[in-house]
């Protein structure tokens, strides 16, 4: 992984076309100085209240105070995690927006009590499933696999797609069933593809992705995009890639030579929304995402820490959501309100991958503008 040097940075994010940037990106001073929720462009905060009526069974006025109280939960469950160390076994958002965070005893249960996190006793450790689900990478990679850590379960659950060969699939099943209750096993109908316009890796027209977040370094502005797209292609219309780190992970970076980097996602309507900041990702939280293809999507954290194996080769850490995403839409962003969290990845079984943002941005040594 390189890093760029001296970076003093800035970010946001717009989202292009190869051959033209996306006409709906809004200007750089389009804010959401409207919204009713703070952080939330109007026509974010209408997307993911929809999502959240469609998904949860909300009404809309529990929808638009879950979303109002998110950012604040979210803030408690990493003080609560940071606190704890490795006392905790993980935590998430409950259907209702409430931090929780896993313990494996009373005592650390203790520790959180009066914070407003809600601390759940399970029966494994982070490291018991990590070793787990470290058993299970070691095992020779299945295409058309992932492995997740479910919190809201305390368990590993290895997903196989139909696509997955029958025998290799049988196999790392059964290794599976060794691991005991520490392992869930799921199956869903497809593969896991990168969503890559035509899957293929080339190096010139015709081929499109998304843009993900602007940022800057010594006074020059990137694209930090999704690996696989900065890889297979040298030269964008808004300047050449730089770097690419895929698989294994999937981020890169483009040089952006355009003379505008906005920090905004752009909503694909006219309307865009900021983005301010930087941070991890929950199971239960709300997000929208923003790619060239489909728009403007949102839906619900499913799982963090997910090793994807791709045909390509396997892509660790990732992000999985119930967020829309289709062909094109790689390398698009990954956002709660204005906090920015992913690089769009790739698909599969009804879900959506993303790389998470700040260890690109750690990776490169740049900021968000």
């Amino acid at each position: 992984m390189r890093k760029l040097m001296k970076s003093t940075v800035a970010a946001g994010a717009c989202a292009l076309v190869f051959g033209a940037v996306a006409p709906a990106m809004a200007s750089e001073t389009d804010t959401a100085s409207t919204a009713g929720i703070e952080g939330y462009s109007a026509n974010v905060e209408a997307e993911a209240v929809s999502t959240l009526v469609a998904e949860r069974g909300l009404d809309r006025a529990e929808a638009v105070e879950l979303l109002r109280k998110q950012d604040a939960a979210v803030r408690s469950l990493d003080a609560a995690l940071a606190q704890l160390g490795d006392r905790a076994a993980g935590g998430y958002l409950d259907d209702a927006g409430n931090p929780v965070v896993n313990v494996v005893s009373k005592t650390a249960a203790a520790a959180v009590e009066g914070t407003g996190v809600t601390a759940k006793l399970v029966s494994h450790t982070t490291a018991e499933l990590e070793a787990a689900k470290a058993a299970l990478e070691a095992l020779p990679a299945v295409a058309d696999t992932t492995i997740a850590t479910d919190p809201t379960t305390n368990q590993v659950v290895l997903t196989i797609g139909t696509e997955a060969d029958d025998t290799e699939a049988a196999d790392l099943v059964a290794e599976a069933r060794k691991l005991g209750d520490k392992v869930r096993v799921e199956y869903v109908a497809g593969g896991f593809d990168v969503a890559i316009y035509g899957g293929e890796a080339i190096t010139g027209g015709g081929s499109r992705c998304s843009a993900g977040f602007n940022v800057n370094s010594g006074g020059q502005n990137y694209i930090v995009d999704a690996g696989h797209c900065t890889g297979a292609v040298s030269q964008w219309n808004v300047g050449p890639s730089v770097d690419a780190s895929f698989p294994g992970n999937d981020y890169g970076l483009i040089r952006n030579d355009t003379g505008s980097a906005p920090g905004a996602v752009s909503l694909y309507d006219g309307s865009a929304q900021p983005i301010t900041s930087a941070s991890n990702a929950y199971v239960g939280q709300s997000i929208c995402k923003s790619g060239s293809t489909t728009g403007l999507t949102c839906g619900t954290v499913q799982a963090t820490n997910v090793t994807v194996n791709y045909a390509e080769g396997a892509v660790h850490q990732l992000v999985q959501t119930s967020a829309s995403v289709n062909s094109g839409d790689s390398g698009g962003a990954l956002f709660a309100g204005s906090v920015g969290l992913g690089i769009t990845s790739g698909m599969g079984g009804g879900s959506s991958f993303f790389q998470p943002l700040t260890e690109a941005l750690s990776a490169y040594g740049v900021q968000l503008n």
